[in-house]
């Protein structure tokens, strides 16, 4: 695409633009493992947008082989690095891929495991079945 086009497309067009944690809706869709729709109580801790340290109970929903869904009340930062702690005492860091939701006193995250090791691949505890 040469610049001079590129320049003239509204800024939400422009692929240069868009960070490189926000997925498509087709990448999205491509999941590396099913979701289960099972709730799993985690310990949280890590560092907030005000970098602060915290750690705290939460909730983890749609979990899967590489990761989950993660309430709780603290504004975490998109691409950051936090803990997760099962009820094993099995601890994992994950990313902060995505915001789902933000309301007032709490917020949905999307989290993944940054590693891909023996720990994070049994981390909840459960066989997942086979990637779609």
């Amino acid at each position: 695409m040469n610049s001079k086009r590129l320049e003239r497309q509204p800024k939400y067009l422009r692929s240069d633009l868009v960070p490189a944690a926000t997925a498509s809706r087709v990448q999205i869709s491509r999941r590396r493992s099913n979701r289960m729709v099972l709730n799993a109580s985690v310990a949280l801790s890590g560092e907030d947008r005000l970098k602060c340290q915290f750690s705290m109970p939460a909730k983890a929903t749609n979990l899967n082989r590489h990761g989950a869904v993660v309430r709780l009340s603290r504004d975490l930062v998109v691409g950051s690095v936090i803990f997760v702690r099962n009820q094993r005492n099995v601890q994992v860091s994950a990313r902060v891929v995505s915001v789902l939701t933000a309301t007032k006193g709490n917020s949905t995250y999307g989290i993944e495991f940054v590693d891909h090791d023996e720990r994070a691949h049994t981390f909840w505890g459960i066989t997942f079945p086979p990637g779609a």
